[in-house]
């Protein structure tokens, strides 16, 4: 019975906090996968909708063009139609055409139009069902034409394939917390073997010293507790016996009724310690556990960066280094990156050493940062020039870039969390706020200076040696 006991305890105990915990992460991964495709789903419609904004703009400014005409024209030929449905929608909230033909005569609730109106963004978001049909809607206001009644173009993209997809992936996750679960209580039970089995024989022995016979011995098979519980009643045994020397004529007539017994524990002893578990399976099982653990707890180590310093719990390791040194290996980085780009990445490594007192790793961090992001909103053909010098009492990068830029309306937030000026790039929109904080932490200063469709360049300021204190 107490064998029993420790058994479920054991298993109470183990399995209900790795079942809560495989549970809460599912509930995690569920919510993540859902926002992840859902998410997605809505950047294309709003890359769509920015493409057709701009056509309505330069239809707008077009004299020669029928803005009404190009409108129509624009919904039924929307290269986007086998993905999703574009309506058109006037003034006062009907439904002008569709892509798909379709132009209700009604007026239907739209409640992400009517966000759009009152929105600072122009925009709107809907996400529930269309006739028994999941759906989400993305509505963008329309530019002001004098001779046309559109009022905004709606965009619908049905989610039921979405949601099977998601369901996928939870069932893929869900089928991989059962293999865990397995192989957990496989390993579990293999351990509680090796504790029950030794704890059964000690319980059954001490029943027969107990019962006076002291010849039995206890076969020590760990180098633990257990052990010395063994090495114990051992002991006890052996005094017992000692003792029991001066009682030989009545020890010696019941010896052979002890035997008897002694003969099934062994048996039993022997049952019991039979191993059950296929050691290659056990291994082959925990090398799964192991590499899975590993492809998650690598997620997007600026997520987690980023977590250190909203928490305080960023710091840094200073010490002496030569920057120009750390430049340039971040550099060698992206060469071959940039040669497959077709994207001239121009850096003069200066002779001189340049000393400061900063965290090599973190430092690095930056600037991979910095040039990923340059290389990232360069096309064929741009140019991405590094360069280093002193001024004064500081230490000066420059990353410089002729591709895309940033306009002026998104410029003075880029260094916020999560901001991103061109979301057709990819990125989460926290690396430069964690390179900005790390520069900070450094006492420099990191400066954004863009120019759309003329390039971006990066300026780092870092105070050296003798202005810097650990």
């Amino acid at each position: 019975m107490a064998v029993k006991r420790i058994t479920k305890r054991w298993l109470y105990n183990s399995f209900f906090v790795i079942l809560m915990v495989l549970i809460t992460l599912i509930i995690v991964f569920s919510i993540f996968i859902r926002s992840y495709f859902y998410n997605n789903v809505l950047q294309v419609m709003k890359s769509a909708a920015m493409v057709n904004t701009t056509l309505l703009v330069n239809y707008s400014e077009d004299n020669s063009v029928n803005f009404s005409s190009a409108v129509l024209k624009m919904v039924e030929d929307f290269e986007e139609k086998d993905r999703m449905e574009l309506m058109a929608i006037d003034s006062s909230g009907k439904i002008i055409i569709t892509s798909s033909g379709f132009s209700p005569a009604e007026i239907l609730p739209m409640p992400d139009y009517q966000q759009a109106l009152t929105s600072p963004y122009r925009e709107g978001v809907f996400e529930g069902s269309i006739n028994h049909e999941p759906v989400i809607a993305y509505t963008a206001l329309a530019p002001v034409s004098a001779d046309s009644d559109l009022a905004a173009l709606r965009y619908v993209v049905s989610l039921s394939a979405v949601n099977r997809q998601i369901i996928l992936y939870i069932a893929l996750m869900a089928l991989l917390c059962m293999v865990i679960i397995f192989f957990v209580g496989v390993s579990s039970s293999y351990f509680i073997s090796s504790i029950v089995n030794p704890v059964d024989e000690i319980g059954k022995t001490a029943r027969l010293i107990a019962q006076g016979d002291f010849s039995v011995r206890l076969k020590k098979k760990y180098d633990d507790e257990v052990g010395e519980l063994c090495d114990v009643i051992n002991y006890m045994a052996e005094e017992l016996q000692e003792t029991e020397k001066m009682k030989n004529d009545f020890i010696s007539s019941v010896s052979h009724e002890l035997r008897t017994p002694l003969t099934a524990i062994r048996g039993w002893a022997e049952t019991l310690t039979d191993p059950t578990i296929d050691p290659d399976s056990l291994k082959k099982g925990m090398g799964v556990i192991l590499k899975e653990s590993d492809r998650l707890s690598s997620m997007v180590e600026e997520l987690l960066d980023f977590s250190r310093i909203q928490s305080g719990r960023f710091k840094l390791t200073l010490s002496k280094l030569d920057l120009i040194a750390e430049l340039s290996d971040a550099v060698l980085m992206f060469t071959e990156r940039a040669k497959q780009d077709n994207i001239e990445l121009v850096y003069e490594e200066p002779m001189d050493i340049i000393p400061i007192n900063a965290d090599s790793n973190r430092l690095r961090q930056v600037f991979v940062n910095i040039l990923d992001n340059a290389l990232k909103y360069s096309d064929s053909g741009d140019t991405v020039t590094v360069e280093a010098c002193l001024q004064n009492d500081s230490a000066v990068i420059t990353i410089a870039d002729t591709g895309c830029g940033i306009s002026e309306v998104d410029l003075p937030q880029i260094k916020k969390k999560f901001y991103k000026a061109n979301s057709t790039r990819r990125g989460s929109g926290i690396g430069l706020a964690v390179a900005d904080e790390i520069i900070t932490l450094h006492r420099g200063k990191l400066e954004v200076a863009s120019q759309q469709n003329v390039g971006t360049t990066v300026t780092i300021t870092l105070p050296l040696m003798k202005n810097s204190s650990n």
